[in-house]
């Protein structure tokens, strides 16, 4: 799932401002930065900073899908080359083992009076025909 994009209420009641103070006077200014100039400037900063975070929130989401894709491949991979040890050595054997698997005569089977017991029961059905 990819990440949500990053907006700021604060930037578009930013913006709204600014197109109020220019229909006022295009050149308002309050002293010490209170200007409409330097307000545009910080618009236009914050606007940048939020697309670049937005851009590496996108590469980060192509990266992690990419990392997935590769890892399944990977696991395919694993599972195809023990599978071909066993084809090859047997899945009992000592290399089957060396290759990562289980040796057969390693599983540890639950009793039958245990696989009995964690069965789920039968329905009994008493119909009337």
């Amino acid at each position: 799932m990819p990440r949500a994009k990053r907006t700021s209420r604060i930037l578009a009641k930013a913006k709204l401002r600014a197109s109020g103070l220019k229909a006022i006077d295009p050149n308002i200014d309050f002293g010490d930065n209170n200007s409409l100039e330097y307000m545009q400037q910080q618009i236009d900063h914050l606007t940048a900073k939020i697309d670049t975070h937005n851009t590496a929130l996108a590469v980060l989401d192509a990266s992690r899908t990419e990392i997935e894709r590769l890892e399944k491949n990977l696991s395919t991979l694993c599972e195809k080359m023990l599978l071909g040890v066993a084809f090859k050595y047997g899945n009992d054997s000592n290399e089957y083992e060396m290759a990562g698997g289980v040796r057969k005569s390693d599983r540890v089977r639950k009793s039958t009076a245990t696989r009995l017991k964690s069965a789920p029961p039968e329905t009994v059905s008493n119909s009337k025909s």
